[in-house]
């Protein structure tokens, strides 16, 4: 998707702190309005580990018109939508959507939605960046004001008064998000556990082979804290993290990531949390309908039911061959969320 050019431009816009506020204070000061218009909206945070389905969720309810989101034509000046929107107003690219990086059949253009705010937490979320993981940090004052100012601006930039977020990273900041927007709603996806695992393997395994050969794509995702695989994998605190007796070429690995990842969510999610949703994907496949519209019901959104003709389970069997204590958590975790998102859904 991008050229020498494009690639020059992304490095000088994404690798330089100074840069990114500089240009997040010229959007405040040109474009911020007071007092801030969308705190009380019901917004919607897409967040769990990767390859549970969060993108194809986040796509399908952004296709249904009732949300602004950052799109790759927001960047590299993420900081500053409306402003860069002036800025190339009068040479806007366009092409064909392309098959991301991932090679999952997910197809991606300029005008699709993606994982961008992250650019923000990076510059003033806190220190949660390590050399060998993402931690969670208590956010300041500081930055939940400036988030708020953050989304509102982006709902100026698309029009729309509600603001679509598809963020893993947010699993780190989840108990934050309602005291920044009391009323919004966090999609935790979760999947079957060893499909997710190997899964992770897979890109991760891919990732470092391209890697190799393209060390822009390396920079970029490390520039847009996508750690999730790859050369500069960085996991969750409470997966598999450094010292583990596992390592990222292995299933078990991503396997310990998946029950670190999803028995922390679990226990830091009551079973009444007003704010905190989990979707089983396998149930988004199997039950596109009928879950696709609880889901809907609990947005406040139309429900269109072609959107879920996107959700299709793609790889064999659930279960594998071996038989651990750590496969064995996994389920029961897995089993624990089935019964707590069909309590919220489907009931």
């Amino acid at each position: 998707m991008y050229d020498f050019p494009s690639r020059v431009l992304h490095r000088l816009a994404l690798s330089n702190a100074a840069i990114l506020e500089t240009s997040f204070d010229i959007e405040r000061k040109l474009f911020s309005k007071k007092p801030i218009e969308s705190i009380q909206a019901k917004h919607v945070f897409v967040s769990g580990l990767a390859r549970s389905g969060t993108t194809m969720l986040m796509q399908a309810l952004y296709d249904s018109k009732e949300f602004s989101s950052l799109t790759y034509r927001d960047m590299p000046f993420v900081l500053a939508p409306n402003t860069w929107a002036k800025v190339t107003r009068s040479s806007q690219r366009h092409g064909d959507d392309i098959e991301r990086a991932h090679g999952d059949g997910i197809q991606i253009g300029f005008d699709s939605p993606e994982a961008l705010e992250e650019v923000f937490w990076r510059v003033f979320g806190g220190d949660y960046i390590r050399e060998d993981r993402l931690v969670s940090v208590q956010l300041a004052d500081e930055s939940v004001a400036a988030f708020r100012v953050y989304v509102d601006l982006i709902n100026q930039r698309y029009n729309k008064t509600r603001y679509l977020s598809k963020n893993n990273n947010n699993v780190l900041r989840l108990a934050g998000l309602p005291s920044i927007f009391p009323n919004a709603i966090i999609l935790v996806p979760f999947r079957d556990p060893i499909k997710q695992a190997r899964s992770l393997l897979t890109q991760h395994r891919r990732f470092i082979d391209r890697n190799r050969y393209d060390r822009f794509a390396q920079r970029y995702m490390t520039w847009l804290v996508h750690h999730e695989f790859g050369r500069d994998h960085r996991p969750f605190e409470w997966g598999a993290a450094s010292g583990t007796k596992h390592v990222p070429t292995a299933l078990e690995y991503w396997l310990a990531q998946w029950v670190g990842v999803y028995r922390f969510l679990m226990e830091q999610v009551s079973e009444n949390d007003k704010h905190c949703v989990f979707v089983c994907y396998e149930r988004l496949c199997e039950q596109s309908s009928e879950v696709w519209s609880g889901i809907c019901k609990l947005l406040d959104i139309p429900p269109q039911t072609e959107l879920t003709n996107r959700f299709e389970i793609r790889n064999g069997t659930t279960q594998d061959a071996e038989a651990s204590s750590l496969l064995s958590e996994a389920y029961s975790i897995y089993e624990t969320l089935l019964i707590r998102s069909s309590k919220r859904i489907l009931s």
